[in-house]
């Protein structure tokens, strides 16, 4: 299974970008997908997740502003983030929690992150 996040890019504030996330593979099934971001110096925190069924949920720094969103037949998971500011700039990484069929447990995958940066 591989997780390949693209969209990143620069942007001014008060702009808008589309991230997207492909899972690819055979034989899995996907319980959650979500958003991270690490900017330089700092650690990496989640700013987004989302799971079949349940309500998605967000960072209080991003909410109002990210939208989370996923479609389970391409295996795809996407955020919108509007109103961008030069604080979002960050390396955004997906992660995707997976059930490999055969596997009794689900593992965490990480996409290769996607770089977004806001400023003039």
């Amino acid at each position: 299974v591989q997780l390949q996040a693209s969209g990143g890019g620069l942007v001014q504030p008060g702009g808008s970008l589309r991230l997207s996330c492909a899972a690819s593979g055979s034989g899995f099934s996907i319980n959650h997908m979500g958003w991270y971001r690490q900017a330089p110096g700092k650690q990496r925190v989640l700013v987004a997740g989302i799971s079949s069924g349940s309500t998605p949920y967000y960072a209080d720094s991003v909410k109002g502003r990210f939208t989370i969103s996923g479609d389970n037949a391409k295996n795809m998971v996407y955020l919108q983030m509007n109103s961008l500011k030069p604080e979002d700039t960050a390396v955004y990484y997906c992660n995707a929690e997976i059930t490999v069929v055969g596997s009794y447990y689900p593992i965490g995958y990480w996409g290769q992150g996607t770089q977004v940066t806001v400023g003039t």
